[in-house]
């Protein structure tokens, strides 16, 4: 089958690897229908973290191929959505609410998805079936709600967003963006986008935006203040990971709100004193997309939201290569690849 390997920092090749099989009975082989590149990608892509022959990808949606023998709830010809990190289901910590840190997955992990073929752990915990085959808009939709979709849901839950409520999203990539679409339908009351580039701004406002913010660090973190008579968001949603936006993020709270922080921090330090001073509550880390994709499907399915919009760019895998060049260089916010 062919797959996107990256060999080091900006060396991404299409390449011929062995197809996937069942190695534990709780497995399952797919045949992908879509994959996309994330944010997250380019950290390798960049260099910030070191890939070595990695095989890339996690969001997904496809056709259940073969099942292992303790595959309760799925059969071939599935189509299903999954999650980006496997879970059981079952243990203490899935049962929780939070699967993405489920307790029997150990080494189990969702890797190597922009492929043509992917095994998937914990099958009948990982992915969640969709009734019928859907039609081409509806799979952008699921893709999306394999990750940035599920993630940029959580960031605005953690952060408690909802009726009467301001909330501010600092970021504005995929995940940033379908966090103010999270935001809305949760029922917020004002929604701020910050973002400094004017395609994004516009869909930030399609998905619910009441405003945008442009200013970055403290210059941001006035605005916001000036917009909710000086004391900050009720909620606000970190969806970047580095160290100006994680601050941005804490001072844009006000005292006694919410903090959602679901970028992937690299290097990112806090002082303490700031953090106590601060006097706000904060939840994140890798998002449980698991707990909402029944939801979430219900919703792109019926047509209420549509998530797929935030793929700007769609190839095919085979050049896969190209979609990296053009997340790098901001020339696309999220790439999808067809399979």
């Amino acid at each position: 089958m062919r797959a996107v390997i990256m060999h080091s920092p900006g060396d991404v090749h299409v390449e011929d690897v062995p197809d996937p099989t069942i190695v534990k009975p709780t497995d399952a082989v797919i045949r992908l229908a879509a994959s996309c590149i994330c944010g997250s990608d380019l950290w390798p892509y960049r260099g910030v973290v070191q890939p070595n022959h990695q095989a890339m990808g996690h969001e997904y949606v496809g056709v259940v191929e073969e099942a292992g023998a303790d595959v309760r709830t799925l059969t071939p010809g599935d189509f299903v959505v999954g999650s980006f990190m496997a879970s059981c289901g079952e243990c203490e910590i899935c049962r929780s609410g939070f699967p993405s840190r489920c307790a029997r997955r150990g080494r189990d992990g969702i890797n190597g998805m922009q492929a043509q073929y992917a095994r998937v752990p914990l099958a009948d915990g990982t992915l969640v079936k969709v009734p019928g085959q859907p039609n081409a808009a509806a799979v952008r939709g699921l893709l999306a709600a394999s990750d940035v979709l599920g993630t940029g849901w959580f960031g605005a839950v953690a952060a408690q967003a909802g009726p009467g409520k301001t909330v501010a999203v600092v970021g504005d990539g995929a995940v940033g963006l379908l966090a103010v679409l999270a935001a809305r339908d949760l029922g917020s009351e004002r929604v701020i986008a910050m973002s400094r580039h004017a395609d994004r701004q516009e869909l930030a406002r399609y998905y619910g935006a009441t405003d945008i913010v442009e200013e970055r660090g403290d210059e941001g973190v006035a605005a916001i203040k000036d917009l909710t008579d000086g004391h900050g968001a009720h909620s606000v949603v970190e969806a970047v990971g580095t160290q100006e936006s994680f601050l941005q993020a804490v001072h844009a709270t006000r005292p006694g709100g919410h903090m959602g922080f679901v970028g992937l921090g690299h290097e990112v330090r806090i002082p303490g004193l700031e953090l106590f001073n601060a006097q706000i509550h904060m939840l994140g880390g890798p998002a449980p997309v698991r707990n909402y994709l029944p939801d979430l499907i219900d919703r792109i399915l019926a047509g209420s939201m549509d998530p797929g919009r935030v793929f700007d760019l769609t190839l095919p895998l085979n050049d896969a290569a190209e979609g990296y060049r053009a997340m790098d260089e901001r020339r696309a916010t999220k790439v999808m690849l067809t399979v």
